[in-house]
C-alpha cells in the first residue's frame, strides 16, 4: 500500500459547529485525509454550506446524517444528499429493507446508473454493548445484529455499512469482497478510547478489510493536527 492509499482511507470527523472551523479544517487537512465526515450537529448549524466549503478546498465528504425514517422520506432526503455531491452518506439499517431499498431506487433512477454518492446502513453504533441492546429490547448479540443487517442492507442494495471494526470479518464473509464497510471506532496507538466500546488500532482496521476509518478526536485535539494525521498514516502502513 502507496502513502496516498493510506491517506484515501482515512475520514477525519468534524466535531465542531463553527463554520470558521469547517474553513480551517479544509484549508488544514484537505490533502492530509481523504474525506471529511459532516455529522448531525455540523450540519444542523450550518447546513449544504458546509458541504460546498469543503469541496472549495478539493476536499470530500461523508454526510453522516443516519437518515431513518419512512421510506418515501428517507429516499427524498438521500436524493437531496446525492445531489449536493457528497462521496457518502448513511442511513439506518434499522429502517428495514423497505426503506433501503427504496432509496436505492430512488438514486438510480436520478443518475441513471452514472456516479453517485455510496449509501452505507448503520448497523449497530460503536457505543453500543449488548446491554445497550437489550434495554431497547434486542436480545441477539451485537455481532449476531450486525451480520442480519448488514446482509439485509446488501440485499436492499445497498452499497455497504457503518460497523465496528470488530465485525469486520463476519461482514466480509457474509457480504462478500465488494461490499464497502467504514468504521468508526478506530482509535491510533497513541490516543485514548474516550466513549468508543469495540475499538481497533488504524493498522489493525486496515489488516482486517475496512474500506475506510472514520478518526476525529485523535487529529482535531492534537497539539499537531497535520503531524498526528501523518502518525496515523505511518500506523496503517507499518501495519
Amino acid at each position: 500500500m502507496t502513502r496516498d492509499q493510506a491517506r484515501e482511507k482515512v475520514i477525519f470527523a468534524l466535531d465542531s459547529s463553527e463554520f470558521a472551523h469547517v474553513q480551517y479544517w479544509a484549508e488544514t487537512l484537505s490533502d492530509r485525509v481523504g474525506m471529511f465526515k459532516v455529522g448531525k450537529q455540523l450540519f444542523t448549524a450550518c447546513g449544504p454550506a458546509t458541504v460546498r466549503m469543503i469541496q472549495k478546498f478539493g476536499g470530500e465528504v461523508f454526510l453522516d446524517l443516519k437518515f431513518h425514517d419512512i421510506p418515501n422520506t428517507v429516499a427524498m432526503a438521500s436524493l437531496e444528499a446525492a445531489r449536493l455531491g457528497v462521496k457518502l452518506f448513511n442511513l439506518h439499517a434499522l429502517g428495514g429493507y423497505e426503506m433501503m431499498a427504496r432509496t436505492v431506487e430512488a438514486l438510480d433512477k436520478e443518475f441513471k446508473g452514472g456516479e453517485r454518492a455510496k449509501v452505507l446502513a448503520v448497523t449497530i453504533l460503536t457505543s453500543s454493548t449488548e446491554e445497550t441492546l437489550r434495554q431497547v429490547g434486542i436480545e441477539s448479540p451485537v455481532e449476531e445484529m450486525v451480520v442480519r443487517l448488514a446482509t439485509l442492507a446488501r440485499k436492499a442494495g445497498i452499497d455497504g455499512v457503518v460497523a465496528s471494526p470488530r465485525e469486520i470479518p463476519l461482514i466480509r464473509e457474509a457480504c462478500g469482497p465488494d461490499f464497502l464497510i467504514v468504521t468508526p471506532g478506530v482509535r491510533p496507538a497513541f490516543a485514548a478510547l474516550n466513549d468508543q466500546k469495540r475499538v481497533m488500532t488504524p493498522a489493525e482496521a486496515v489488516r482486517a478489510g475496512g474500506d475506510y476509518l472514520v478518526i476525529g478526536r485523535p487529529i482535531g485535539d492534537a497539539p499537531d493536527p497535520a503531524g498526528a494525521a501523518e502518525m496515523i498514516l505511518d500506523e496503517i502502513l507499518a501495519g
